[in-house]
């Protein structure tokens, strides 16, 4: 499936949505207002989030461009970002449940376009060639992550048991969807995004700071909002893995949870250069 399978796997977030606002960790505080800075946004022109999720990048950076255009190929996280944009008042966001491959936008018609966690889904060459001509002259491509390297306080979360656990019911190698990924997900994005023409890439960390309280509920939504461990991953054994989990959590958590420190934001922000 990864860059070299056309075919979407819709199974690879499949029961994901419902889990990933409360699951996954924010980004670093004040992420928005750094790339507005960076990039220098002034709440005009297009922006594309590709790969949205339910808006976990589209709906803050809403406030820094007239119009958004948010895609994602799995319908329920389309739905739960519009929901989420509804209930914050966002009206200037376009839903688009679509590949990232299928959204055909006018040459020069984005001034920025980002990915968090998701270029590596795609069909990344074909992406990166569209977006060099999508994107104005000086709009800028924008790869977001967490920081990987980052050694920061996990609240005594035992994540190597549940790494032990997830293997125990689904296998030693990764799953995603209907695949099975050995090697992982693949890296080498600059290598693609320089093949396309980008010029880049500038680096920005933008720190975590202090720590966030996360409830066994918190850490089992953590989980299955995780490709390698999506619920239906578990077919009829859902409810034991689920079971087993939740007591691992309970005998490690204190005063009910764990005390996690937020992590850092790693920001790398391509530029489009004049077309040759």
């Amino acid at each position: 499936m990864l860059d070299q399978e056309r075919a979407w796997d819709d199974l690879l977030f499949k029961g994901v949505a419902e889990h990933y606002e409360r699951g996954r960790l924010p980004y670093a505080d004040g992420l928005a207002g750094v790339l507005a800075d960076e990039l220098g946004l002034d709440g005009t022109g297009t922006l594309a989030d590709l790969g949205c999720g339910p808006g976990t990048l589209a709906r803050p950076l809403a406030a820094h461009f007239a119009r958004v255009v948010a895609v994602d190929p799995d319908p329920d996280m389309i739905e739960r970002g519009r929901e989420l944009a509804a209930a914050a008042g966002i009206t200037t966001i376009t839903w688009l449940t679509r590949q990232a491959e299928d959204v055909s936008f006018d040459d020069g018609e984005l001034d920025a376009a980002v990915f968090a966690q998701s270029f590596h889904w795609m069909d990344r060459a074909r992406v990166a060639d569209h977006l060099r001509r999508a994107l104005r002259t000086g709009g800028h491509l924008v790869h977001i992550a967490d920081v990987k390297t980052e050694r920061r306080e996990d609240g005594g979360i035992p994540r190597t048991e549940i790494d032990a656990l997830v293997r125990e019911f689904l296998g030693e190698v990764r799953r995603a969807g209907r695949h099975l990924l050995p090697q992982g997900t693949p890296g080498g994005e600059e290598a693609v995004l320089a093949r396309a023409g980008f010029v880049g890439p500038r680096r920005i960390v933008v720190k975590g700071k202090g720590t966030l309280h996360r409830t066994v509920d918190d850490v089992v939504a953590e989980q299955y909002s995780m490709s390698f461990s999506a619920p239906h991953l578990f077919g009829e054994a859902l409810p034991e893995f689920d079971a087993r989990l939740r007591a691992l959590l309970a005998r490690h958590a204190v005063d009910g949870g764990f005390e996690v420190g937020l992590p850092s934001t790693d920001v790398r922000v391509w530029t489009n250069p004049p077309q040759p």
